[in-house]
């Protein structure tokens, strides 16, 4: 049996779940979420835990299975907690600033990039180098994250770039002059 997947999900107070049939919404302090769960895999409300089952040990099921339980765990997590995804820009003259609700980014091109956030995603700028990323949905946080990474990745040479808080950069060595 999966191991991931036989932990029952503990629901805490002020959360609610709604489970119609292959549907789960789940709704806390920090917002809603809800979502469509492959009809092969079972959610179950026990209580105050939630149970995910299986109905054979195939392979197909087993990795449903696990997958199924930590989306659903993330829910739940996600409508108590929140997520969050913290990045650092550095080079020189590099720095973020919120206009509104929009993130503007100054990473070394002729212009600044604006980067308007979903419904759901807030963004902070607790310094002028550094972007903390917050919501309730795991995946969502993950993609905006992704995609203000990708405005300007780490290079290798000089390390400047944007970075997630924690990312270890290969540098090379440059070239070196002729003798």
């Amino acid at each position: 049996m999966s191991r991931i997947g036989k932990v029952p999900i503990p629901v805490p107070p002020g959360v609610t779940v709604e489970i119609d049939g292959n549907a789960v919404r789940v709704k806390g302090p920090k917002g809603e979420l809800s979502r469509e769960l492959s009809d092969e895999i079972t959610v179950r409300l026990e209580g105050q835990t939630l149970v995910v089952t299986r109905p054979s040990d195939a392979p197909r099921h087993r990795a449903l299975h696990g997958l199924t339980r930590t989306l659903v765990a993330n829910m739940v997590e996600g409508v108590t907690k929140g997520f969050e995804k913290r990045l650092e820009l550095v080079g020189v003259g590099y720095r973020a600033a919120r206009q509104g609700e929009k993130l503007v980014l100054t990473v070394g091109y002729s212009h600044p990039v604006e980067i308007v956030p979903p419904q759901g995603i807030e963004f902070q700028v607790p310094a002028a180098n550094a972007v903390v990323v917050q919501g309730a949905d795991r995946e969502q946080v993950g993609e905006i994250a992704a995609r203000i990474h990708r405005v300007r990745p780490p290079e290798p040479y000089q390390g400047k770039g944007i970075r997630y808080q924690g990312e270890h950069v290969r540098r090379k060595v440059g070239k070196t002059g002729k003798k």
